[in-house]
């Protein structure tokens, strides 16, 4: 039975009633003797018996809470079956956070990782566990109508990546896990073969977008690190204060390159109140609530922080969009297969062509 949140954290006025972690799904299953087994004298307090829980939020990666007793880890794998290549690189994301601890307190300390298949089907690595709150679609009831509490998570947002961009990452030995040489033409280019591949069926302004990127190309950026997929529900808040940042998950993609990749995948999720109707459909997050940054504001605030030239953020806002419909037609492909049986992803072709149409119409304008 999962723990009340209340008796986590009982500072937490009553409300916060969402699960954070669910039975382990079918397609998600473990054999919970062989990890006990494998893990028993390679990690500390494994004695015990082991159980093990799945957490209630993302759609692609697999992650667990792992209990021994008292004692808690976090365990990531990949989905099951074929997948794209490079895509959910557990060694990528080891190595960022064995780096990454150290100097950048949201990443996660991992303690091991394991490169053979055939001890749970896939690669995967185990960190440390940390507490807090992951704000999905809803805002939690106890935290309503404080419009001055999401305008101080939005800046946290912000000042949280551009700290992360500030990091040299020659000095913490990263500077071989990327080649940001010509990346973001690399990464076009990368995605459009990708969507070949999941391409069921054409998609219009997924077919025409990736030839226009490569032909609106903008003056390269000072590589930094990039997290690659820098979202509100991919970040952990201190339950009793939302606006500051407690963890940051996902490293799979971390890599070198253009930081303002980073920003437009942010700007890709982050809905606001007079948005169309298909983009306010596709919302993850409460971001539309008063007192939570405009994507203008966003650009504006990291443009303040950072230093950086940031004119042409609408092509990494478009890039982002239509990589994303690229990613979601990716897992809906999972999903007929088989290969996830998560029922979120019914409706996912749908979402690409949405996404796809909201990126043609960044494209074509200029909203900041």
């Amino acid at each position: 039975m999962e723990t009340p949140a209340q008796d986590l954290y009982p500072d937490i006025p009553p409300g916060w009633t969402d699960p954070e972690t669910i039975p382990v799904r079918p397609e998600a299953a473990l054999d919970t003797g062989v990890l006990a087994r494998f893990l028993r004298g390679r990690l500390p307090h494994t004695d015990g018996p082991l159980t093990i829980r799945q957490f209630a939020g993302g759609h692609a990666n697999f992650t667990y809470l792992l209990r021994f007793g008292a004692h808690e880890y976090v365990l990531r794998r990949p989905p099951g079956g074929p997948v794209a290549v490079g895509a959910y690189d557990m060694g990528r994301e080891f190595r960022a956070l064995s780096a990454l601890w150290p100097v950048f307190p949201p990443a996660s300390r991992p303690f091991l990782y394991c490169e053979d298949p055939t001890v749970i089907g896939a690669p995967f690595f185990v960190m440390e566990r940390r507490r807090g709150l992951v704000i999905h679609r809803e805002m939690p009831p106890a935290y309503q109508h404080q419009p001055d509490l999401y305008r101080r998570l939005s800046e946290a947002m912000i000042d949280t990546l551009v700290a992360l961009h500030a990091i040299d990452y020659t000095v913490i030995g990263l500077a071989t896990l990327g080649k940001p040489e010509g990346f973001v033409e690399r990464q076009v280019r990368n995605w459009m073969k990708r969507w070949e591949r999941a391409r069921i069926e054409p998609i219009p302004h997924l077919d025409e977008l990736g030839p226009w990127l490569l032909a609106h190309l903008p003056p390269p950026q000072a590589p930094t690190l990039l997290h690659n997929d820098y979202k509100l529900d991919n970040l952990m808040v201190d339950p009793t204060d939302i606006s500051r940042i407690v963890a940051l998950f996902d490293w799979d993609q971390c890599t070198l390159g253009d930081p303002l990749i980073d920003l437009g995948l942010l700007l890709n999720y982050w809905t606001q109140a007079d948005d169309p109707p298909e983009r306010l459909a596709l919302a993850q997050a409460p971001t539309t609530l008063p007192g939570f940054y405009t994507r203008s504001e966003l650009v504006q605030r990291y443009a303040q922080r950072s230093g950086r030239d940031v004119s042409a953020i609408s092509f990494y806002e478009t890039f982002a969009l239509w990589k994303t419909a690229i990613v979601v037609m990716q897992l809906f492909v999972l999903y007929r297969n088989g290969q996830l049986q998560d029922e979120r992803l019914a409706d996912f072709h749908q979402r690409a062509v949405w996404l796809a149409d909201i990126a043609h119409r960044v494209a074509h304008s200029s909203p900041y």
